[in-house]
């Protein structure tokens, strides 16, 4: 006799309970239970009719339960379609009021040829038209029947193949397959090698200066001034202070001129022991003038402070720092502390960088860390920010750890000044001056120190024209400096592998071939391998490594680990600025001598803000003329009245459809990890180049 199950079916709930709840304008469930035991166990009850009409009701539930979700999905994806509606015309607006970068200023046709500027644009945009129309024969090809999958072609099953079995498409592909097996890629293979072993050389590169920052980690490495240079300072002004010369250098900085000031009066340091220098290549009257009124507001607090402008502006910063330093009062100074105009050094910077030179009459530099008031201001910020959290901590610690010698940052540091003068004094044959003074210093016998723990608030670029331009700088210099000191090196009497380390490591490795492999082999082999199939590029090449040293690069700055995907594709992305920076250097094209004022924004860290309202409330007595501040608010006005634009960089943009186009046609050979490298490596060239990541441009 079967057993029977009456007892479970009364006590259990019947069909499937929902409670469903309403949220304007919307249906959402918020608890559903599944059929009970009994609707499956008593098949000869007799309730069966009544489990019957049961599964009936649960059906009808089930189903409004599926139209609840379906509406509930529905909603989602017209949430999702306003978000893309709302993004498309964010990106229209600022697209509509962009201007291209072939539209060229007057400072820009003086200082840069035309037809060098769009000599490259112009291999881009052809290298495009032909990817197009290689894209539209593949396709035609595969719904021909033309499937390969692999670069391995049965060729000799092409030649056998008679003439007469095949039409004229046929014979024109199956061609060009045979020119490209032979005449293509066997070059093509051979380039990608190449840049294959460059990339691993330098990934080896990264990797040492990592293991060397995590052993300095480990063992608490770091530069110590001596014991009785620290107990002179602590001594009061009787102890280790010696003469120093701080030194301002600005240009139509009208944004951070106050807090740079500022920051700079406050140094803890005895005011008979220094002397500020506020060096003004200023063009505009009006900047001058608030300039010029600042440092008599600090003359009158008793600060050691001047204002000094050159009639003849020669030589950009290396000419404006030479100047200042033939003054006949230098010769009273032992060394010199320089900071940028949107420098904010903390006031005891000085003690803790100044006495690591007693006692150590072979040191001529030390470098401080710079910091940053807004990295967290946009995506370009944060991006920025890991880029130099590496080179501090890995690359300029790891160097000045072990070698002594790294390239002077420009600013933030104290020099030696009989360093300087041994070393020949600044020089304008470049524009990066300061890893000018730095080799020339070091091929002297000068010796580098690198503190980590001392940091110097500075601001980042904010819109992408402004850090396109400094990275146009900062890569078109070494190499113009690099043609110059090459023959000194070799003359130079220092050690073998100090000259080995210069001219391969610090020259050519970090210099030179970075911006050339990343540029030819990501953004130019890349996408011909996808066209030419025969030649290949392995995917531990196109994404394992790649992911691996962005994941190192990424350490110093641990918070940003979110945006290591997009650091990848970015530091991609800006290989076309600095590939191109790098060949006019190299060869003294026209936009290597070009040199641009970043532009500033003018953000304060608190202190400074602070510093300021301290010093505002003193001046409120007034000594200042009654009409500058009608001049302040004057020039505001000016401010906001410019209007904001988008610059569209047609270099980016023929990159982007070309990438777009390479990973189409990486579809039909079904390369999934070069398809996606490929696809997000082109919406990040179009958002670049659309000027969609920082902020406008005024």
């Amino acid at each position: 006799m079967a057993p029977s199950f009456d007892w479970w079916a009364k006590d259990s709930h019947r069909g499937t309970p929902v409670v469903v709840k309403m949220e304007n304008p919307n249906w959402s469930m918020v608890e559903l239970e599944g059929p009970s035991e009994g609707d499956f166990l008593n098949t000869d009850s007799p309730s069966r009719l009544g489990r019957d009409k049961s599964r009936n009701k649960n059906a009808k539930q089930l189903t409004w339960v599926l139209l609840l979700k379906a509406h509930k999905a529905a909603g989602c994806l017209t949430s999702i379609a306003t978000a893309m509606v709302t993004l498309g015309s964010a990106i229209k607006r600022r697209i509509h009021s962009g201007r291209m970068d072939i539209e060229t200023t007057d400072i820009d046709r003086e200082n840069e040829n035309p037809t060098v500027k769009t000599r490259f644009y112009t291999f881009i945009k052809i290298f495009l038209w032909l990817s197009v129309f290689l894209l539209g024969f593949e396709v035609a090809a595969y719904f021909k029947g033309w499937h390969f999958g692999a670069p391995h072609l049965q060729l000799q099953y092409l030649l056998a193949m008679p003439f007469g079995f095949q039409d004229i498409f046929d014979s024109l592909y199956s061609h060009w397959v045979l020119f490209r097996v032979e005449y293509l890629a066997p070059p093509l293979q051979f380039l990608a090698n190449a840049c294959i072993v460059l990339f691993l050389i330098q990934s080896i590169d990264r990797l040492v200066l990592s293991l060397g920052c995590f052993w300095i980690r480990l063992k608490n490495i770091k530069p110590v001034p001596k014991q009785d240079a620290v107990a002179d300072l602590e001594s009061g002004e009787n102890g280790f202070f010696p003469m120093v010369l701080v030194q301002i250098p600005m240009c139509n900085e009208k944004e951070v001129y106050q807090q740079s000031i500022a920051a700079v009066c406050n140094l803890d340091w005895p005011k008979s022991k220094i002397l500020i220098q506020v060096l003004d290549d200023s063009d505009d009257p009006s900047t001058r003038l608030l300039i010029k009124e600042e440092v008599n507001k600090w003359q009158q607090e008793g600060a050691h402070i001047l204002y000094r402008h050159r009639v003849i502006r020669d030589g950009y910063k290396a000419g404006n720092l030479k100047s200042a330093m033939n003054c006949s009062y230098v010769k009273d100074y032992e060394f010199v502390a320089i900071f940028d105009a949107d420098f904010q050094p903390t006031p005891d910077f000085l003690k803790r960088t100044v006495p690591h030179f007693k006692g150590n009459e072979d040191l001529g530099l030390v470098q401080a860390r710079w910091s940053f008031v807004n990295k967290d201001e946009n995506l370009l910020t944060r991006l920025q920010n890991i880029n130099l959290a590496f080179h501090f901590e890995v690359e300029q610690q790891v160097n000045g750890i072990f070698i002594n010698f790294f390239g002077f940052n420009g600013t933030a540091g104290v020099w030696r000044i009989k360093a300087l003068e041994d070393s020949g004094g600044w020089l304008e044959r470049t524009t990066v001056e300061d890893m000018d003074i730095a080799v020339r210093a070091h091929l002297h016998g000068w010796k580098f120190i690198f503190l980590n723990d001392v940091e110097c608030q500075c601001e980042l670029p904010e819109s992408y024209e402004a850090y396109r331009k400094q990275q146009h700088r900062w890569h078109s210099g070494p190499m113009q400096l690099f043609r110059l000191c090459l023959p000194a090196i070799i003359r130079s009497k220092i050690s073998i592998w100090k000259k080995f380390n210069m001219v391969f490591l610090f020259f050519l490795l970090r210099k030179l071939i970075l911006p050339f492999y990343s540029f030819t082999l990501f953004c130019i082999i890349l996408p011909m391998t996808m066209f030419i199939p025969e030649a290949e590029l392995p995917a531990w090449v196109v994404c394992y490594i790649p992911a691996t040293m962005s994941f190192l690069n990424i350490l110093p700055a641990p918070k940003s680990f979110p945006f290591i995907v997009p650091y990848l594709l970015f530091e991609n992305t800006m290989s076309v600025t600095k590939f191109n920076a790098m060949i006019s250097g190299l060869f003294q094209l026209g936009s290597a001598y070009e040199w641009v004022v970043t532009k500033k924004s003018g953000r304060s860290s608190e202190g400074d803000l602070l510093s300021l309202v301290k010093k505002e409330t003193k001046h409120q007595r007034g000594s200042s003329e009654p009409n500058l501040g009608e001049l302040k608010e004057e020039i505001m006005q000016q401010d906001q009245k410019k209007k904001k634009h988008n610059r569209i960089y047609m270099k980016e943009l023929a990159l982007a459809f070309l990438l777009l186009t390479a990973s189409a046609r990486s579809l039909l050979s079904a390369q999934g990890i070069h398809f996606y490298f490929l696809l997000f490596q082109g919406i990040s060239f179009l958002l670049v180049g659309l000027d969609l990541v920082g902020e406008q441009v005024q």
